[in-house]
């Protein structure tokens, strides 16, 4: 017998409509400092003494080539340079410019300004249970084959 749920049942769904929302509110603040969540993230990604970037996309979740296509656009805007690690020559780090450095406080403080509002609206109790079940989910899904046949 076939099961069926409501799509507003579905944790899928829920995660996602979430997600959704909480991009389109990134990017719409973003885009009053010409940047997008995407942007923000990366920047957010390249520590003071750089970042290797092959390390990157990984801490992201993103795939090499729109990791690339990416880090361009990032040192076509000034935000980011890319240099040789001088004790790994097959190394290549990337550097926050002077305006990557503002435009990362500036993603900072709107990422701390959501959490904070989250937190304020959001009993400690519950934002606790949420980091449990969602660290469960993960878990399941990293520890078992969901649709094995």
């Amino acid at each position: 017998m076939e099961q069926t749920i409501k799509q507003e049942e579905a944790i899928d769904f829920q995660v996602r409509w979430a997600w959704h929302k909480i991009i389109k509110m990134y990017n719409a603040e973003a885009s009053n400092y010409g940047l997008s969540m995407a942007i923000g993230q990366v920047l957010l990604n390249i520590d003071k003494e750089g970042t290797p970037s092959t390390k990157l996309g990984p801490k992201m979740g993103m795939e090499p080539r729109s990791l690339t296509r990416m880090l361009k656009s990032l040192e076509d805007k000034g935000l980011i340079y890319k240099q040789t690690d001088e004790s790994d020559k097959r190394t290549v780090r990337v550097y926050l410019t002077e305006e990557g450095k503002k435009k990362r406080k500036l993603t900072r403080k709107t990422v701390l300004q959501f959490n904070k509002f989250m937190r304020d609206n959001i009993s400690r109790t519950k934002m606790k249970h949420f980091f449990e079940v969602l660290t469960k989910i993960s878990e399941l899904i990293d520890e078992n084959d969901i649709y094995k046949k």
